[in-house]
């Protein structure tokens, strides 16, 4: 599958969901995200335009690849997300997923933390998510973003950019917040 999304900076995040709702998207209660980023041991994930990242969620942790960008545009990007068995406690099971690729020879980059909150907005006949990213360092930001099939990325890119448009969101973001991070210092 293939993450396409379109990220923008938000100045005034009442604002964003009062346009989200309009649409017919409602945001859930906030969750709050951690996301530990990793180098690989024999490539350069920065030239390669790659993420490999542990995400907790709560107890619930994922382990998620993502590939290059695809254009010059979008973040649309092959993306490999692999959830890891349920577990009673998720910040002892991102230790041992790091002790692991530690292990392997991974070497962890930096965390990001955020607080998210959702919203599924109906549009052209599919569904996007929006995300609403309080971002730990960065402040405020939204996400949209739909998966989709190879043989459909280009229609999903149309339908993100139309989405966004209605939103009245310009000058997208193409950096990860991990980038955006780093840039900062």
């Amino acid at each position: 599958m293939y993450e396409v999304e379109l990220k923008f900076r938000v100045t005034d995040a009442a604002e964003a969901e009062r346009r989200i709702a309009a649409l017919g998207g409602r945001l859930a209660d906030a969750v709050e995200q951690v996301d530990r980023y990793f180098a690989h041991p024999a490539r350069d994930f920065a030239v390669t335009d790659e993420a490999l990242r542990l995400r907790r969620t709560g107890d619930d942790v994922v382990v998620t690849w993502k590939g290059p960008r695809l254009d010059a545009t979008t973040k649309t990007r092959r993306e490999i997300e692999l959830g890891v068995a349920p577990a009673p406690d998720g910040i002892a099971t991102i230790a041992s997923w790091t002790d692991l690729l530690e292990a392997l020879g991974f070497r962890q980059v930096r965390e990001v933390a955020k607080r998210r909150r959702i919203a599924v907005v109906p549009w052209e006949g599919s569904a996007i998510e929006a995300a609403l990213d309080d971002v730990a360092g960065l402040g405020v930001f939204l996400e949209l973003e739909v998966q989709a099939a190879a043989a459909d990325v280009a229609a999903a890119r149309g339908r993100v950019e139309s989405l966004a448009n209605a939103l009245g969101c310009t000058a997208a973001e193409r950096r990860s917040y991990l980038e955006l991070l780093l840039a900062t210092g």
